[in-house]
């Protein structure tokens, strides 16, 4: 029986040992996307204790709770900061298999150098120990960032934020972690929104254009892209039910746009023709700026009404959804392959079932332009455990080139979350080695050693322009 979390953790053969030790474990971090913000890191927030680094604002650790029956206000109410902790601890212990006991620990360890097994008997130790660490002031943002080994990071950031605390880390000649923006315009997009009006609002003032047309909104958008590019940024991202494609007549975006100006209510028919629109002119203009276009669908939002009113989005009640039609995705990619302006774009889908039709669907749009230039993004979200990760790698190597996949993120808004580099370069390592003890790939330490750096690192580096 192995010692749990020993040295080769999901290593079971010696080739994988080989792979992750020689050529994987101290690989750089480039985590492309994330949700950390730039406020703390700008400030270097310091930290007075572990519910602070890992409950605040994780709805993956919510989930859970809720499902151990915890009150909400234990969760994300008005409790002690202790008492969150001591629950969360409770529920752990509950957590075989999934990939927060896995994450937690390796975090405890990595970070704290802290190796007991939390539970409820346990928290009030590994409470003490993390505490008196935390005090001692090297695990500040900026602190566990450096830890991590993380060399760049790309925060996620609407369109009407005055981007300053990315300016002001920008301006820190004495910090070396490189921190970029990306443009996610979902709430541009969101016409059927009650609040859409109000946005434009502060969409208006943060660009210094009156929005009273599309061809305005397009405008304004433009102009906080130079923003944002003036400040590194390279790649957009757009959160999604599904990709869209329902092709508008001449006009018919700025009929659509005028209606809601005007305070109408537009059909589910308008708004996802308007949609389309939007999300096509975003396409053209990443490919003119040479950014990366990030496409995140496949996931059914805010499912519990009477909790979404009470707290809000991301608490914690979305699941995979099963509306996301591969045809119509295919078809927005190829409006933009016709007119020549396609961009460097990467498909996430939260729905697993979808790995091999967005596997096949990458070969009809690779091109000489990139290596790589249409990838399939790392499993995502619920997907980003054990059998996740192995599912779409093997997907993808099935179906297309694995040594060109750019590898992991965080997707996260924890400074913790780096350990899931690791749990991912093990699971890459663990699944490589397998194949190699197998007989169905030879044993060429130096070109798999290459392929590994370049999965872990070097292939999102050349991806992304960094």
């Amino acid at each position: 029986m192995k010692k749990f979390l020993d040295e080769d953790f999901m290593l079971s053969t010696e080739y994988a040992k080989k792979l992750f030790y020689g050529y994987a474990k101290n690989m750089p971090i480039l985590d492309y996307h994330c949700h950390l913000s730039p406020q703390e890191i700008a400030q270097d927030r310091k930290f007075d204790n572990l519910t602070q680094l890992w409950l605040e604002g994780d709805h993956y650790k919510w989930r859970q709770m809720r499902a151990n029956g915890i009150e909400e206000r234990f969760i994300t109410g008005d409790a002690s900061d202790w008492e969150k902790f001591q629950k969360w601890a409770q529920t752990l212990e509950k957590a075989i298999g999934n990939p927060l006991y896995h994450w937690s620990h390796m975090e405890l360890a990595r970070f704290f150098g802290y190796h007991g097994v939390l539970n409820g008997k346990t928290a009030g130790e590994a409470w003490e120990f993390c505490s008196r660490k935390l005090r001692h002031g090297q695990l500040s943002a900026r602190g566990l960032l450096r830890k991590a080994g993380v060399e760049l990071l790309c925060t996620t950031d609407d369109p009407a934020d005055s981007l300053t605390w990315h300016k002001k880390i920008a301006e820190d000649v004495g910090f070396d972690i490189k921190v970029r923006p990306t443009w996610r315009p979902d709430r541009a997009m969101q016409i059927g929104r009650e609040d859409y009006l109000d946005y434009l609002a502060l969409l208006s003032e943060a660009s210094g254009v009156a929005i009273d047309s599309f061809q305005t909104l397009l405008f304004s958008l433009h102009i906080r892209m130079d923003a944002f590019a003036a400040l590194g940024c390279r790649i957009a991202d757009h959160g999604l039910g599904f990709v869209m494609h329902r092709p508008a007549r001449k006009g018919e975006a700025e009929g659509i746009f005028q209606k809601r100006l005007s305070g109408g209510d537009l059909s589910g028919e308008e708004a996802l023709t308007f949609q389309t629109a939007f999300l096509l002119e975003m396409g053209r203009e990443c490919h003119a700026r040479d950014w990366v276009m990030q496409l995140h669908f496949g996931c059914r939002r805010d499912n519990n009404t009477a909790a979404f009113i009470k707290l809000g989005p991301d608490s914690g009640f979305d699941c995979i959804g099963d509306a996301a039609p591969i045809s119509e995705l295919a078809e927005f990619l190829n409006a933009l392959e016709k007119t020549g302006q396609l961009p460097k774009t990467i498909l996430y889908s939260l729905n697993p079932n979808d790995n091999a039709a967005v596997g096949t669907l990458l070969g009809c749009f690779q091109d000489s332009s990139a290596i790589g230039k249409i990838q399939q993004g790392s499993a995502w979200w619920f997907n980003d455990h054990k059998e996740g990760m192995r599912a779409q790698m093997t997907s993808l190597a099935n179906l297309g080139l694995l040594g060109n996949f750019i590898g992991m993120l965080t997707d996260s808004r924890s400074f913790l979350s780096y350990a899931r580099h690791e749990y991912f370069r093990r699971i890459l390592c663990g699944l490589i080695g397998e194949w190699v003890e197998s007989g169905e790939y030879p044993a060429e330490e130096e070109a798999l050693g290459e392929m590994v750096k370049n999965i872990s690192y070097y292939n999102a580096a050349r991806y992304f322009r960094f």
